[in-house]
């Protein structure tokens, strides 16, 4: 009985990363058996010059409000790409309500770090000149090959026409948060051409999860593997979320 009461409180809040919007987890959720919230970052119907001006802090704020209206009592993060910076800052704002951090080739910063922050040095270095020259969307042919590398050519096609520029903020701004002390786990992307092998493990250390899990995928496995990405995030909630939250009780 006493699980039941966690099971009804607690639920998944999905957060993409740069460029995408909440619908692209949708095959995640059809059939996850738990609550779930698919957030989405600001002004996504808005043209680019709205956006421009956004701070990391104005993504963040617009995520809680969603939290916020949302009827989940307590809530696991689950946190893609740059998805991760967002992710670590809603948690320390939301310490109250957290259950779970779940990364998914998640970008996770040290306390103080930035997205450039965690990246290798040489992408360190040249991004945030890209970013102000070029712009925050990639060309569609880096795209389809990089974060589309091994998702279907209609769903290439629907993240290359959908792609959705960032501020440049969001990518630069510094969190003020460290990894929440909740169940953790890292799902390392063992095909992703977005974030290397290395990267990963290093956002692993960064978060010291207690749980990492390997799934054979790119770097958008909520399309290419929507079905056993599913299975992992029932699998942590079961033995790593109702355990930790069963003591609260």
């Amino acid at each position: 009985m006493k699980q039941e009461r966690v099971q009804e409180r607690i639920g998944f809040v999905f957060i993409h990363g740069a460029g995408l919007e909440g619908r692209v987890w949708e095959q995640v959720t059809d059939g996850l058996g738990f609550p779930a919230l698919l957030a989405d970052f600001p002004l996504r119907d808005n043209n680019y010059e709205s956006r421009r001006k956004l701070t990391l802090q104005d993504y963040v704020r617009h995520i809680r409000d969603q939290v916020m209206e949302w009827n989940a009592d307590r809530i696991v993060l689950v946190a893609h790409s740059l998805g991760g910076v967002l992710a670590l800052q809603l948690a320390a704002e939301l310490s109250e309500r957290m259950a779970g951090f779940v990364a998914v080739s998640a970008a996770i910063p040290k306390q103080g770090g930035s997205f450039l922050s965690a990246l290798p040095l040489p992408q360190k270095i040249l991004l945030p000149i890209l970013l102000r020259t070029v712009g925050t969307k990639p060309p569609a042919s880096a795209i389809r090959s990089g974060l589309c590398s091994d998702v279907s050519a209609e769903q290439a096609e629907d993240i290359v026409r959908g792609f959705v520029p960032e501020s440049v903020r969001v990518y630069t701004d510094r969190i003020d948060a460290s990894a929440p002390e909740v169940p953790k786990l890292y799902i390392r992307l063992k095909q992703d051409k977005q974030f290397s092998l290395s990267l990963q493990n290093k956002m692993i250390t960064n978060l010291s999860p207690q749980h990492v899990y390997d799934l054979d995928a790119g770097h958008l496995p909520m399309l290419s593997r929507p079905d056993q990405l599913r299975a992992m995030l029932q699998r942590f909630m079961t033995e790593a979320v109702y355990p930790f939250s069963s003591q609260k009780w």
